[in-house]
């Protein structure tokens, strides 16, 4: 089994256009979430978001590509670029026949269909555009980052809800890990802040209207938000005969599914995923030193996830450190778990541990270390960052500094 690296890593989200912006919105603990921003916003219960401000699509596409692009592609594209120019490779020859794009994302093109929708119905056109398939397809942002960067080799779309990003991370993961490709480029993206993903989601009646405060007990729901991260995974030995720079080693993955309930998580679940990723990893539950949460502030998820973890770790709970920066940038479903893992590659190589921001009050059935409000400066040799979905789907990754 080959070693795997993360060489390079891209982002657009909430709390920054890029990663050195997004880590240290984290590190100062600030806050995405604001008054949404969006057409028939009065019409909404849900009227705050985390939404990726300052940004003008014409800016760094032409017209020509945005006939092809929705928000969630052009978001993947953008990270993705980041990514692949911070690793300094190039995706030629072989290397370009053998390596490929698996990205994770929930709504795929949910802005372009809500814009048709609308179009049809409200406004009674008969015609669409010829390339609305295209753009509102799933795995539109796979196809378009695999032809921009020549990636001919193994690509495509996971959506699993909530832990899409993190099952398509997985993927790559163990692709590189046996030598199936020699780079993957992975992560996630979602754009779902349009009138029809906030009013679907109002629905199910998890949604807060005033700020997400994970493991607080006066939470009250989560806060939606959009965006991206892209990462490229690749063989150890490949990276170090290039001489490219190590941003952390990937070194377990494991998934689980609940089977009980379509939107009631289970502790048993998540805790078989987390102790999977470890038990991947090959390392001592008292070696894992952080873990950035599912933590999406709704009463249940939370009690869930902090039993989930006392049940793997024992006795060490107590000196884990856990957050959610779900409180910052709001949860970007498919695409969540990708921002994350970038508070634990900062944990990992920094020493930075990003805070759970707006906790107010303990909750007796969260009694964990949850990082209240402000960063901290700590050493971490392996971190994990969790992802549960609706459907019961879990999946958990683990890094280690380099």
């Amino acid at each position: 089994m080959r070693r795997v690296v993360i060489t390079g890593a891209g982002t657009i989200n909430p709390l920054g256009h890029d990663v050195a912006s997004t880590m240290g919105a984290m590190r100062e603990g600030r806050c995405g979430i604001g008054p949404l921003d969006i057409r028939d916003v009065d019409r909404l219960q849900i009227k705050i978001g985390a939404q990726v401000r300052g940004y003008d699509e014409a800016d760094h596409f032409d017209r020509q590509k945005l006939t092809l692009y929705d928000r969630f592609t052009q978001f993947a594209l953008l990270a993705a670029d980041q990514a692949i120019a911070q690793s300094g490779i190039s995706f030629d020859g072989e290397l370009s026949d053998k390596s490929g794009v698996i990205i994770g994302t929930s709504g795929g093109g949910l802005n372009t269909q809500d814009d048709n929708y609308r179009a049809v119905y409200e406004d009674g056109k008969n015609r669409v555009h010829p390339f609305i398939v295209p753009r509102l397809m799933n795995n539109a942002a796979v196809s378009h980052v695999a032809m921009t960067h020549n990636l001919r080799g193994p690509s495509f779309t996971v959506a699993t809800a909530c832990a899409s990003s993190n099952h398509a991370m997985g993927q790559a993961f163990n692709m590189v890990r046996s030598g199936m490709a020699p780079v993957m480029v992975t992560g996630g993206s979602e754009a779902m802040l349009c009138f029809g993903g906030i009013k679907a989601w109002e629905g199910l009646r998890v949604m807060s209207k005033d700020g997400c405060r994970p493991f607080s007990a006066n939470r009250n729901g989560m806060v939606q938000g959009e965006g991206a991260a892209v990462f490229v995974f690749e063989d150890m030995e490949h990276a170090q005969a290039r001489g490219a720079e190590i941003l952390c080693e990937v070194v377990g993955f494991a998934m689980s599914s609940d089977a009980s309930d379509i939107v009631v998580p289970s502790p048993d679940g998540a805790a078989r995923a987390i102790a999977g990723a470890v038990r991947d990893a090959q390392v001592d539950v008292d070696a894992v030193g952080y873990i950035n949460a599912h933590g999406t502030g709704t009463a249940v998820n939370d009690k869930t996830e902090c039993a989930a973890i006392r049940d793997v770790f024992g006795t060490h709970a107590d000196n884990l450190m856990i957050s959610s920066t779900k409180s910052m940038h709001g949860h970007l479903i498919g695409g969540t778990g990708a921002v994350e893992l970038l508070s634990c590659i900062m944990a990992v190589k920094d020493g930075v541990i990003a805070p759970t921001i707006g906790f107010e009050t303990p909750d007796p059935a969260c009694d964990l270390d949850v990082v209240p409000n402000e960063a901290r400066d700590a050493k971490v040799d392996v971190a994990l960052s969790n992802a549960f979905a609706f459907g019961g789907l879990n999946a958990v990754i683990a890094v280690k500094a380099a």
